[in-house]
């Protein structure tokens, strides 16, 4: 059993229960880049600032590069009794370099050391889920343009209500990942913010230079209190709360995939490498991907709750609760991806079943609101317009006709505004196109923000492109 790097203080060795229970190494073990990458950034600091002199910082960042090298390699055994990934890259360092190894940890604690591993590490994670998030859109744009004229019953309560371009209902999706992306690169201001120099609490009595740290770490700020930078997890709270609101967005987009997929609506096909079929029923063709990333929101939401109640009483500084923000934060990491991952592939490979939406359209009195309108048009206050269009549409029930089945001569019996030419615009075409107003369904109006969303797309690749260049020159 190792020795703990705090054994001086203790009669007794810890009990292996203990060992166990406390030990974070199952799940930490993530961190040993951002570990190895702060601890050499420290040291090159303490040299720089004559805390430790070149050549103990020259063997130091020597040997941590040869444990990375290790752990690539899959040669680094870790300890439980070394409760941490710190811990174990610390004596490992000890076992290769000697006792200078123990001059790193000068001027810094686990406290700081652990918080700037999870910022580190949650900057890169928000990258890749912004570059997962904008090749969604980019799906769900593309595949827009190719439905463009595609017309389908929008809803509320679940009842038709008005046609819509189908484009139009998936860029209502582009729309909330827009802002999921534009979410999760706000917090990356908070997130990317160094809190290394904190030490355990109350900062350090060493000369120390964290303004050098951080541009080492490409940290563009570093931590106003030293009190607030060990204890605080509102950035890891923040993702998850950005995570859980993306994951919202991909549950009802999945309750979506699986009613238009059913025989009850029939709207789209999923493609059979996307779906499952039953053990026992030879007929079922199961939306599983779907009906996953659905249940796997109530995930994502779940540790949301779990790291805020973690942290809802912690008194000032750092208490050992906090350990317990790791697992929910690598596991939504872990499950946003993926799900983000299956839909960007999922998206562009459903089957559109344009006979089956227009079916649709044309049943259910889609059209009752412009027949209202119509009669606005000619003079009639919009509240007796509705009622009028309502007494219409319970005669054509009676009729078991549509209001557009109904000759000019039925409907005049309800009001003499009625003229021959209501009907062309009663055509699901004509109700779509008609709807001009800024942000709807209108044919122009989807196509020009299908090109403005294609432009932004363009424009963020770009970008993304420039600012891993710059990352890569930095390092």
């Amino acid at each position: 059993m190792a020795e703990k790097p705090w054994a001086g203080r203790f009669t007794e060795k810890t009990d292996e229960r203990v060992e166990s229970f406390t030990s974070s190494i199952a799940f930490d073990r993530r961190l040993a880049h951002y570990d190895i990458e702060g601890s050499i950034a420290h040291c090159r600091m303490l040299a720089s600032q004559s805390i430790i002199s070149e050549d103990e910082a020259s063997k130091i960042v020597k040997g941590l590069d040869r444990i990375a090298g290790d752990i690539e390699r899959g040669n680094f055994k870790l300890d439980d009794a070394l409760e941490d990934i710190h811990m174990n890259i610390e004596d490992r360092l000890t076992k290769k370099i000697g006792k200078v190894a123990q001059k790193l940890h000068t001027a810094r604690s686990r406290n700081d050391q652990v918080a700037s591993d999870v910022r580190m590490y949650l900057r890169d994670e928000v990258g890749n889920l912004v570059q997962k998030l904008t090749g969604l859109r980019l799906a769900l744009v593309q595949f827009a343009d190719m439905h463009i004229d595609a017309i389908m019953p929008g809803y509320t309560h679940l009842q038709r209500a008005q046609p819509v371009l189908f484009s139009h209902h998936l860029m209502a999706y582009y729309e909330m990942f827009a802002r999921d992306t534009a979410r999760l690169k706000d917090a990356l201001k908070r997130i990317n913010v160094m809190p290394l120099g904190s030490a355990a609490l109350a900062g350090t009595t060493y000369p120390i230079n964290r303004a050098y740290t951080a541009r080492l770490l490409n940290f563009p700020k570093i931590s106003a209190n030293s009190l607030d930078s060990v204890s605080s997890r509102d950035f890891v709270i923040e993702f998850l709360a950005a995570a859980s609101i993306c994951m919202v967005h991909l549950s009802r987009l999945s309750e979506e995939l699986i009613l238009w997929s059913s025989r009850e609506f029939g709207f789209v096909e999923i493609p059979d490498a996307f779906a499952t079929g039953s053990s026992i029923m030879p007929q079922k063709k199961n939306p599983d991907v779907a009906e996953l990333v659905r249940g796997k929101a109530g995930r994502v939401f779940g540790n949301l709750v779990a790291l805020l109640t973690v942290m809802k009483g912690l008194p000032l500084s750092y208490n050992r609760d906090m350990q317990e923000d790791k697992e929910p934060l690598f596991d939504t990491v872990d499950t946003l991806k993926a799900c983000l991952d299956v839909y960007q592939e999922l998206i562009p490979r459903l089957k559109v079943n344009r006979a089956a939406m227009e079916n649709a359209v044309s049943k259910g009195f889609l059209n009752a609101t412009d027949m209202a309108d119509y009669l606005v048009t000619r003079g009639m206050a919009f509240r007796e317009a509705h009622h009028c269009t309502g007494e219409v549409i319970r005669y054509a029930m009676g009729q078991n006709k549509e209001l557009h089945e109904l000759s000019l001569k039925d409907i005049s019996r309800f009001s003499k505004l009625f003229s021959e030419d209501l009907f062309e615009l009663l055509t699901p075409q004509q109700m779509v196109n008609r709807r001009l107003s800024a942000g709807g369904t209108a044919t122009k109006n989807v196509t020009r923000a299908i090109q403005k969303a294609e432009n932004a797309i363009s424009r963020e690749m770009v970008k993304s492109k420039g600012n891993e260049k710059g990352k890569r020159a930095s390092r």
